[in-house]
């Protein structure tokens, strides 16, 4: 049996914890693949980026990444992003004993009573819940919930967003996604003001 975990989230932009979240998810609960799924348009989030672009970044930093690690277009043509319609999305696609999970932050986790359909959501996957300090969250009745520390990084990516607007470079971004930030333009204060 195979195991598979989506990997979801803005990625607006990637950065050096997401691949350490997904690296210790695939060894801890033996992932064959993550998929990791940028969302065309959050429902719960403003983004900074383009969807294309983060897309593109996601693509640059899972380049030789190994380990099961993919980008996925699965929302790509979505107008607006939900877990469940991407689950259902994938579900005809893998095979009857493969195995779903769906690879979160305890911050999100804590919000899952706000998602579209969200008793459909906790029936179709089992959870990795990755623990952030100060960031608790209950249990609905009937989820399958496994916990995964989160690496301590230095930077969050709103205060890697900021140092790039301020024109520093940020040590949490792998070093091909900081390269297409400042080819693109993105995350400037000019790129800020066009929004």
């Amino acid at each position: 049996m195979s195991r598979l975990a989506i990997f979801g989230g803005a990625f607006d932009h990637i950065h050096n914890a997401h691949l350490a979240i997904a690296r210790e998810a695939a060894r801890q609960f033996r992932l064959d693949r993550v998929l990791f799924v940028p969302a065309a348009v959050p429902p719960h989030k403003r983004v900074n980026a383009p969807y294309e672009d983060r897309y593109r970044m996601v693509e640059l930093a899972l380049e030789g990444a190994g380990g099961g690690l993919e980008a996925s277009r699965l929302e790509a043509d979505t107008a607006q992003t939900y877990s469940i319609e991407t689950i259902e999305r994938l579900r005809p696609r893998l095979g009857p004993a493969e195995e779903l999970f769906f690879l979160i932050g305890a911050d999100a986790f804590a919000e899952i009573r706000t998602w579209r359909r969200w008793r459909d959501v906790i029936e179709a996957v089992s959870f990795i819940v990755v623990s952030r300090p100060g960031h608790a969250y209950d249990i609905p009745e009937g989820a399958r919930v496994y916990s995964l520390e989160g690496p301590a990084f230095p930077e969050s990516s709103s205060q890697i967003r900021r140092i790039l607007a301020e024109g520093g470079v940020p040590c949490s971004l792998p070093g091909a996604v900081l390269l297409y930030i400042r080819e693109r333009g993105l995350y400037t204060i000019e790129s800020r003001v066009k929004q």
